[in-house]
């Protein structure tokens, strides 16, 4: 499937925050956000209005850079979150948040969602017990996430281990630093995402016209 392959940085820039798409690097000196907090291209003293379909479109996009989403797959997330009963805004952060490799991120497993995608599909992670390399698998309540044994022999592993005292996992996970497991206690809800930095019902109405 085709990515995103360019800076992510100038990604931040462009949305006019952090994104915080390279994990420790955006916490360091090093950031193009701290150094450039300003969008990427020849700079304009104008100033545009943006329609509302503008920031809807803008908040789409958001999401989908975050979580590493194409526009087909995203629009599938989409559409299943409608028919789904309940908030069609609050099904779509669900589904987005309950993938496997966000919630290897969440766990402290990986420094980035890209780094997390990277370590499932090289068959690191297990879920309750068995290897899983799909990075868009879905986590339900009750799943065991830890490392297969061949995870717990890579370079990946050893950093996970050195970092995970400073992670903290939000509220529906559980980790055990110690064996490096985690748990899913619940499905989320949007309060138990820590950083919301688009606004889902922004989203639908995008997709609803």
């Amino acid at each position: 499937m085709a990515r995103y392959t360019d800076a992510v940085c100038r990604l931040c820039r462009r949305f006019g925050m952090k994104l915080y798409l390279k994990g420790e690097r955006c916490f360091s000196p090093k950031c193009a956000f701290e150094k450039r907090p300003y969008p990427p291209g020849a700079r304009s003293q104008r100033r545009r209005k943006v329609s509302d379909r503008g920031l809807q479109l803008r908040e789409k996009q958001k999401a989908r850079f975050i979580y590493g989403l194409m526009e087909t797959q995203f629009r599938r997330y989409y559409e299943e979150a409608k028919r789904r009963p309940g908030v069609t805004g609050d099904n779509l952060l669900l589904l987005l948040e309950t993938r496997l490799d966000n919630a290897v991120y969440r766990l402290g497993f990986a420094d980035s969602r890209n780094e997390a995608r990277q370590t499932v599909r090289h068959g690191h992670i297990a879920v309750n017990g068995r290897t899983v390399n799909i990075p868009s698998y879905q986590i339900r309540a009750g799943d065991a996430i830890g490392w297969t044994e061949q995870g717990k022999r890579s370079e990946l592993f050893a950093a996970a281990r050195e970092g995970i005292e400073a992670k903290t996992p939000p509220a529906w996970l559980s980790l055990d630093k110690a064996e490096l497991r985690g748990r899913a206690l619940a499905v989320p809800t949007p309060d138990d995402v820590p950083d919301l930095f688009f606004n889902p019902k922004a989203i639908v109405e995008y997709y609803s016209r």
